[in-house]
């Protein structure tokens, strides 16, 4: 006897919307990935269909697609470019899981490097483009902030390949290569690399005294201060960290004297600037780090926070002085020390001046289908 089953294309009348998605995994970050046409062209009603695939405002994210955390609480929008010279353009939005605001002013690094093989995945690019055999490349270009990357993964005989030997920390396992070149990130939000014109500032904080700290934005707009000058090591987990009450009140009050002072003005509803802690290094890397984002301790450290710290690194004066073990050379791989391990950046130095920034991460698929909303109208 044979029982008629529904197939999973068979649907029932509903009152929720289905929009297509493919939910990726970028770096260490992960989100719901959208070809932009199926998201609604108004911001408003765009920005209320995102925090309802996603879950927010709760704190569990329970009625959504969101991880509970920030960094599992990102949005990737894609879509062909019209911008000659350029392949892809890549909206970053960054939610909160207990917030009802959708911020699409700062970069992510790390859902960038999702952004190829999502763009593959939904036939917005051919594989093999702009390398040939075996490799895609494609030119991405940031709408939040107009910064240009090229991104480059294996695509072997067309197919495309996720599986392989590259390992980051904080991603369990292996996976196959996505190389990231970035083209321009000095001032990607903040007016310069250094908005305040100087390596290193003496902040008066109200109720904190004088605090000593480089102002910088190579990719992330970062505050970055002396683990010691906090009274920590630097090396703390991040579980004490987050635990540490007076230390993050310490840290926010830092943070909102230091959105004037780098030209991005009231940033207390804002996700930026990171607050990031540096100590010498203790595995062989040029730095430790401990980054908050901006009020969470993050569990390893963002793409975009690492080719910063790492550049701050690199700069003569830079609160990283006398702290910071750097490479000798023009071309410099500083690794950056983070909770769950260290992230590499290279770096190419003229001076003073950084002229090339180039990376690896990994990412992949797990999930594509549709996620389903309350039809918003």
């Amino acid at each position: 006897m044979t029982t008629n089953r529904p197939s999973a294309m068979d649907h029932a009348p509903s009152d929720l919307r289905a929009v297509p998605c493919m939910l990726m995994r970028g770096g260490t970050s992960r989100g719901p990935f959208f070809v932009e046409s199926d998201l609604p062209a108004d911001p408003a009603q765009r920005d209320r269909l995102l925090l309802a695939a996603m879950g927010s405002p709760d704190p569990r994210q329970i009625d959504g697609l969101g991880g509970a955390h920030p960094l599992t609480s990102k949005v990737g929008i894609v879509r062909r470019s019209t911008t000659p010279g350029v392949d892809l353009d890549f909206l970053f939005a960054q939610l909160q899981p207990d917030g009802d605001t959708v911020d699409v002013t700062p970069n992510c690094g790390n859902m960038l490097a999702a952004v190829l093989p999502f763009a593959l995945e939904r036939g917005l690019l051919p594989t093999g483009h702009g390398m040939g055999e075996g490799f895609t490349t494609a030119r991405i270009l940031t709408l939040n902030t107009g910064m240009r990357c090229d991104v480059t993964m294996p695509t072997p005989e067309g197919r495309l390949q996720y599986t392989g030997t590259a390992r980051i920390d904080g991603v369990p396992g292996t996976a196959a290569p996505v190389s990231i070149a970035f083209l321009e990130t000095a001032g990607s939000v903040c007016p310069s690399l250094l908005p305040s014109g100087r390596a290193r500032d003496r902040i008066d904080v109200p109720g904190l005294g004088t605090v000593e700290a480089t102002l910088i934005d190579n990719g992330m707009p970062m505050v970055l201060v002396r683990a010691a000058d906090f009274g920590i090591t630097g090396r703390e987990n991040v579980a004490e960290l987050n635990a540490h009450a007076a230390l993050k009140e310490k840290l926010e009050a830092l943070r909102l004297t230091c959105g004037p002072l780098m030209g991005l003005g009231d940033v207390k509803a804002k996700n930026y600037p990171k607050m990031c802690l540096v100590a010498a290094p203790k595995e062989g890397g040029a730095i430790a780090t401990r980054c908050f984002i901006p009020h969470v301790c993050h569990d390893a450290i963002g793409v975009l926070a690492a080719v910063t710290v790492a550049t701050a690194c690199v700069l003569e004066g830079s609160i990283t002085q006398g702290i910071a073990a750097v490479p000798a050379g023009r071309t410099k791989a500083v690794s950056v020390e983070h909770p769950t391990g260290e992230f590499s950046v290279e770096l190419e130095v003229d001076g003073q001046q950084v002229t090339r920034a180039a990376l690896l991460r990994t990412a992949r698929p797990i999930m594509r289908g549709e996620v389903l909303v309350p039809d918003l109208g």
